[in-house]
């Protein structure tokens, strides 16, 4: 309000006005800027990134930011919302005003920190890896002379590889209380078909349902929804046909797999990792301790390790890329050698699943057989 030249202590009538006035357009407090209010406003902050068009200053980082997004990040990165994400969340809000000419290497070093000290030091190397690429592209725009950031290295450290996979007895208990864990009916079949596939959760949150062959029991990931742009076939067991099955009834007629509250539109693949973070403490009490949506695609790949199946193959299974001179010469899908995998996979789950139960705590056995008379699955 002090930047649109309204005093805060004014009556009802002039911050009804103010609201009024936000809802007609984008509020600006200088030629070409857009106000605090409106680079916070998600709706307002798209319209500048989006947009062909915007008066803004040559040189602001405002005008860097929306090139660089525009004709660098959208026509080369397949998954562009991340990228998008640090643009928004972690540089507009502190660069927006600025003249991208004259950030200096330890305003750089200081944001970085902040991220580090919040206690996210892997974001701040992501978000020092957009900063490099940002900066270079901009020296190539004419929009500034030179980076800030030439020798900026990884503020948050090296990053350890993750080695979480569910052993055994998570998976046994995992397997045979998912329908108790889960307060959805829709995240526990989530969860049992990316471990029984196991494919990423955002191939599966993008997916439509044109991509599966029930009758030939395969699931044909088109090269637009596949990290780095290479779809595979990949072979279905029963119990992924029956889990799908059941997630296709509760789709209705959207064509997506995991339609979002729009039909038309689907699912965020965020919202299958908050639904197990929001899971995990009831997880902890069936004895399976903290983990993340990627470790059920872990514990699948060292599942198959555990059956003897080929390294080759298993790979295949997750969609790894081969080396180079392999990848451009060896084109064969391998179905039905990952058909086999998959169902030495499928067995050993079955397995598990016929165990005696073991009874963790007082309260899991009453609900346990309430979740599994609806839970919609057999276990056939």
């Amino acid at each position: 309000m002090l930047q649109r030249g309204i005093d805060p202590r004014g009556s009802n009538r002039a911050l009804a006005g103010v609201n009024r006035n936000r809802r007609q357009a984008i509020p600006r407090h200088r030629k070409g800027t857009l106000s605090n209010d409106a680079i916070r406003n998600t709706d307002e902050f798209d319209r500048l990134l989006d947009a062909s068009s915007l008066e803004l200053d040559p040189f602001s980082f405002q005008r860097l930011a929306r090139e660089y997004y525009r004709r660098y990040v959208l026509p080369n990165r397949k998954v562009p919302g991340y990228t998008r994400r640090i643009l928004k969340s972690e540089l507009l809000p502190v660069w927006k005003d600025r003249d991208a000419r004259t950030i200096k290497p330890r305003e750089v070093i200081e944001l970085l920190d902040t991220v580090v000290d919040r206690g996210s030091p892997v974001m701040a190397n992501r978000i020092a890896a957009v900063v490099k690429q940002l900066f270079l592209y901009g020296i190539q725009r004419a929009i500034v002379e030179d980076s800030p950031v030439k020798l900026l290295g990884k503020p948050g450290g090296k990053e350890r590889p993750k080695k979480r996979a569910l052993t055994a007895d998570e998976m046994q208990a995992f397997v045979q209380n998912i329908d108790w864990v889960c307060r959805s009916r829709r995240h526990a079949r989530v969860l049992m078909v990316l471990l029984l596939t196991p494919q990423r959760r955002g191939e599966l949150s993008v997916a439509e349902w044109k991509e599966f062959d029930f009758d030939e029991r395969t699931w044909r990931i088109p090269d637009e929804h596949a990290k780095a742009g290479r779809g595979h076939t990949l072979p279905l067991s029963d119990w992924a046909i029956a889990e799908l099955k059941v997630l296709k009834h509760m789709a209705a007629r959207s064509r997506f797999v995991l339609p979002a509250t729009h039909p038309d539109q689907p699912a965020d693949p965020k919202l299958i990792s908050r639904s197990v973070a929001r899971s995990l403490k009831r997880f902890k009490k069936i004895g399976v301790d903290t983990f993340t949506v990627h470790d059920l695609r872990r514990t699948g790949r060292t599942g198959l390790a555990r059956l003897k199946v080929s390294r080759d193959i298993a790979e295949r299974v997750l969609n790894h890329a081969p080396d180079k001179i392999e990848g451009t010469y060896d084109v064969f899908d391998y179905l039905d050698e990952k058909r086999v995998a998959l169902t030495l996979w499928e067995d050993y789950l079955r397995q598990l699943k016929a165990l005696p139960r073991v009874q963790l705590t007082p309260e899991v056995p009453v609900r346990l057989a309430r979740a599994a008379s609806t839970s919609g699955i057999t276990d056939t």
